[in-house]
């Protein structure tokens, strides 16, 4: 019986997800964000594992996630360094064990699982963008990462944090991060994102349980704040590229004042719009409108405390 032939070095996955699409490492990437939205690279190290396919996937658009196949057994015993350099520059969302033909369907079940550590993966993605959090700011950002997935309102997470509102949104404001309101929605989006990934159920019923009052608040939530339709996260797989979206929104809008690794270029591009193009920062340091306290009406609050 013929043996299937291993994939190229570098493939693409993407959607509908039926099969990998080779890449050659001298093309590169699309460049529009959008495009690679849900897109994957695979990186197969038994065809190729010098620093120069190193270079490819480190330097891969940021939102993509690499899934690595060691090459066999053999010949991983004499590639640990270079498997340690893998984790530590190209960040990888799996690294697999050598299978001469990588499944399709196996490959969409990595992409959409949820992290055992969301706030920890989340800490990891937004370091590896380029996103340099003092020791504090860490803790802050991964307690509400943490507390996302019980609390709605912005009351509750400073309370949560143990940190007055004037205090919490100082210190996102001063390292020029998006403020605190908009951390906590982001994440609660993102758990969301996940959630319509590995249900079938309908938009209300993983909206309710979520704490959302129903599936039009939770769309309109997402569309404000990433810039995507719940439809969108359900179809492309994987959490990378919803953060990134995020990010990208955040930055062009003026709550985010850090340039991230591919976001430096358009600094200056950014700084030359008119002042009309950006709207005024509000009172707690966002370049676009906080979202309210209470994210939700009274009534569906209600309604969401039943359902949670």
């Amino acid at each position: 019986m013929r043996q299937p032939s291993p994939p190229p070095v570098f493939s693409l996955f993407a959607p509908p997800y039926a099969e990998f699409l080779p890449m050659d490492a001298g093309e590169g990437f699309a460049s529009r964000p959008e495009v690679m939205r849900g897109v994957a690279l695979l990186w197969c190290m038994e065809r190729g594992h010098s620093g120069e396919e190193l270079g490819v996937a480190a330097t891969r658009p940021a939102g993509v996630p690499l899934m690595v196949i060691l090459p066999p057994s053999t010949i991983v015993r004499r590639l640990k360094d270079r498997v340690l350099e893998i984790v530590e520059e190209a960040r990888p969302q799996s690294i697999l064990p050598y299978h001469p033909a990588p499944d399709p369907e196996e490959m969409c079940h990595l992409l959409r699982r949820e992290p055992e550590g969301l706030a920890g993966e989340l800490l990891d993605f937004l370091v590896w963008r380029g996103l340099r959090l003092d020791q504090e700011t860490r803790r802050i950002v991964r307690r509400i990462a943490e507390l996302s997935c019980e609390i709605r309102t912005l009351t509750a997470l400073q309370r949560g944090v143990y940190l007055s509102r004037r205090a919490l949104g100082r210190r996102f404001r001063d390292r020029g991060l998006p403020v605190p309101s908009h951390w906590l929605q982001f994440c609660r989006i993102l758990r969301a994102a996940i959630k319509l990934q590995n249900s079938e159920a309908p938009l209300h019923q993983i909206a309710r349980a979520l704490g959302y009052p129903d599936g039009f608040t939770l769309s309109n939530q997402m569309d404000r704040l990433v810039g995507i339709r719940p439809s969108l996260a359900r179809e492309r797989l994987g959490w990378e590229w919803v953060a990134e979206a995020w990010l990208q929104l955040e930055w062009k809008s003026g709550g985010l004042e850090v340039p991230l690794r591919g976001l430096a270029e358009s600094a200056g591009r950014r700084s030359s719009e008119s002042s009309a193009a950006v709207p005024p920062r509000e009172p707690d340091g966002s370049g676009v409108p906080s979202i309210p306290d209470t994210a939700e009406s009274t009534s569906g609050a209600k309604r969401c405390g039943a359902a949670a």
